[in-house]
């Protein structure tokens, strides 16, 4: 299942590709719709905007947290995961665009070249374990040239998002791997329908 905020057809292709039944449901629907398709998980899509005006899309996101289905959020899905954890979130002085940016990988200690497309970032602590109302998580990504939060997973929940664009293969060693983590999350974490 993917919550449509903006989806580029590059995502749910790199999940079909991989042998995911993919169902688009637009930004409006709600948690029920969601749950009635009998998703096995959720990905929350990039997408134009303020992540801060998006509070019907937070709380549907919270409710899917609650019920511990898997989450994979991209862009301002990722935005989206972070506020509905409790972070915040702000417009960046000079967004991030294109398709050279360094993002380190605190999980692998590598660094991936990534894309971007934002203009908005997400506060949570950097270092160390956080703790939020889902329970423990990590900031898994930043930013070489800034620091910016990049990536971050719940510990405790089947939860995880990048605020860059896997999709979009920017380096000979693109992100396509978190479409199969994804799919690794959903396999551990089965829904019951």
């Amino acid at each position: 299942m993917a919550l449509d905020l903006g989806i580029k057809s590059a995502t749910p292709r790199s999940l079909a590709e991989r042998g995911v039944e993919v169902h688009v449901m637009p930004y409006n629907s709600t948690v029920e719709d969601i749950l009635a398709a009998k998703p096995d998980g959720v990905f929350i899509s990039n997408g134009p905007g303020d992540p801060s005006t998006m509070d019907f899309v937070v709380e549907i996101v919270r409710q899917l947290l609650e019920s511990r289905m898997p989450i994979f959020g991209i862009c301002f899905g990722h935005q989206i995961l972070g506020r509905a954890l409790g972070f915040s979130t702000y417009k960046l002085q000079f967004g991030h665009r294109g398709i050279n940016q360094p993002v380190m990988d605190r999980t692998t200690k590598k660094v991936e070249i990534t894309a971007h497309n934002h203009g908005f970032a997400l506060t949570a602590p950097l270092e160390g374990v956080f703790t939020t109302v889902y329970g423990h998580g990590e900031v898994t990504h930043v930013s070489l040239n800034d620091n910016v939060i990049e990536g971050l997973q719940l510990l405790d929940a089947p939860a995880f998002s990048v605020q860059y664009h896997p999709e979009a293969g920017a380096g000979p060693h693109d992100a396509a791997y978190l479409f199969d983590r994804f799919i690794e999350l959903m396999e551990k974490n089965p829904v019951n329908h």
